[in-house]
Parts: C-alpha cells; structure tokens; sequence
C-alpha cells in the first residue's frame, strides 16, 4: 500500500512484507500494532459485499492460533492432512459468523485447521425493507434468504437459498452459473431436526441434529453412513450474551463427490441461517 495522508486509518499488509501480518496505520504513520491475518479482497464490481451502514460490527481480525484452538480444542477435531486449500477440497473446514450488536445482513467467515481463509458467506438480495424488519422484529426468520458461497479471492462459487417458511425449511443449492445441485429439506417440524439431501427426487444423505437444542449434527449419506459432524464450538461470554454470532467446525471423514459433497460444504455453511434460526420460530 502506498501510504499517503489520506490514507484512512485501519489495518493494512505490513510494510515489511511479512507474510499473513496485517500492521496499523493511524492515519498519518505506521504502529507498532500487528495482527495475524490476510488483506481483505475488494469485491468485483457490482457484488454485493454483505454488510450494512446501520450494522454495528464488532468482529475482530482474525486470529489462526484461536482458530486452531477452536478445532482442537473445543470441538475436539485432532489435526488431519491438508487438503488442497480451497472450500471444497480440506477435510476441516471452520465457519465463524461475524459478530455484530446488530445484525441486518448474515456474514461468516471460513477457515481451514490452521486458521487460513479459504472464503466466506454473504447473505446477497435484500432490499431495504427486509433490512428494516430485520431491525425492528424477528420476522425475518420466516423470509426469504440468499446466501452466495465464495473463495478467498470473492469469487462465488454456490449460491444457497432458503425459501420463505412457515414451519418447515428447505434450502435450494446451486452453482454459482445458476445449475441446480440439489435441496436440504426439513423431515419434521419437532424433536431432533433432520434434513434429506435431495438430488433428483432421490434422497443422498441426511444431517440429523443429536439433540433437540440442534447444536451439534451428523451427517450421512443413503445409506445411513457417517461420513461428516458439524460441532458447534463456544464463541465466547460476550459474544453469547451480546450477539448472535455462533461458530461450528464442519469434520469430513473420507472424501466425497458431487453432488453429496456440495450439498455437505453447503450444510456447514447455512446451519446457522437456514437451521438454527429455526430455533426461534416453529420449525
């Protein structure tokens, strides 16, 4: 970055050149304040960014050495092979939702086990009197939500749907170019959540919530196999008590194709939106 006096305080790639650290600039020189972390991406023009200038955002940098405390830790994940350093080909994948007192527009971030950014989730398509519900009640939970699935670089890859509900949900996957690849539908309306993977009328999996408060899930395939867990990890005392913010690790056991895989990156990306949200309303 070339620094100039109108350069706007934040963080910045350091200086130096040092790989993955992030340095402050105060507006007028460099501090001695460092983070780790990766230089946020511009969005290609004309995309939806996610965020909202009514939002107050309290997220922080991100840090890999929680991340990997997160994994190994909280969700009890020992560390496996890497994989190929994207979102559809790491056995472990981190989803953490940006925290924010109040929230309008869902955004999270995703990670691998050692904290690097592989992409993240925006909630895309919503006009401003969505927003203003969102504001002033609760209502939102039965709308429509648009998420799009995108790289570390903003390119989207899946975009996920979540159709107006009453009771029950059911979350459309597809590509990014508009090709269909599936639906996680909602099998019942009480106890322990279950949702079918659906692909061409067939079901190919499942994602069964191990208790009724659906915080941790496993997920399957026809017939009836483990072959991933989502385990929701602990945010922190002050996120829990003045956010919504949560985070879950998705664990893949074996490698998989598509279209079961798509439909089980997707599930870890919409188990907040498209599921837990269920847990205030009927379904």
């Amino acid at each position: 970055m070339t620094t100039h006096s109108n350069t706007p305080a934040g963080w910045y790639a350091d200086p130096q050149g040092t790989p993955n650290l992030l340095r402050y600039w105060d507006g007028t020189q460099w501090t001695e304040h460092t983070n780790p972390g990766q230089v946020p991406h511009q969005q290609p023009k004309g995309q939806d960014g996610g965020g909202s200038a009514w939002e107050l955002n309290v997220s922080r940098t991100p840090d890999p050495s929680k991340v990997q405390q997160q994994v190994q830790h909280q969700a009890g994940v020992s560390p496996t092979a890497y994989g190929g350093g994207t979102l559809f080909t790491e056995p472990v994948l981190v989803v953490n939702q940006k925290a924010k007192l109040i929230e309008l527009v869902n955004e999270y971030s995703v990670f691998d086990q050692q904290g690097r950014t592989l992409g993240s989730v925006v909630e895309v398509g919503q006009s401003t009197a969505k927003k203003v519900l969102r504001f002033v009640s609760s209502v939102d939970q039965f709308l429509t939500h648009k998420l799009e699935v995108r790289d570390a670089q903003g390119q989207p890859h899946l975009v996920l749907t979540r159709p107006a509900k009453f009771i029950k949900s059911k979350v459309l996957v597809h590509r990014a170019n508009g090709e269909p690849l599936g639906e996680i539908v909602q099998q019942n309306a009480f106890g322990k959540i279950k949702f079918g993977f659906m692909y061409n009328g067939q079901q190919i999996g499942a994602i069964k919530a191990e208790n009724w408060r659906a915080w941790n899930f496993a997920i399957v395939d026809h017939t009836d196999t483990e072959i991933a867990r989502i385990t929701k990890t602990w945010e922190g005392l002050a996120k829990t008590m003045f956010t919504t913010a949560d985070n879950y690790v998705l664990q893949i056991h074996r490698q998989l194709a598509d279209p079961l895989l798509s439909m089980v990156v997707a599930s870890a990306l919409t188990v907040d939106t498209a599921l837990k949200q269920d847990s205030r309303g009927l379904g």
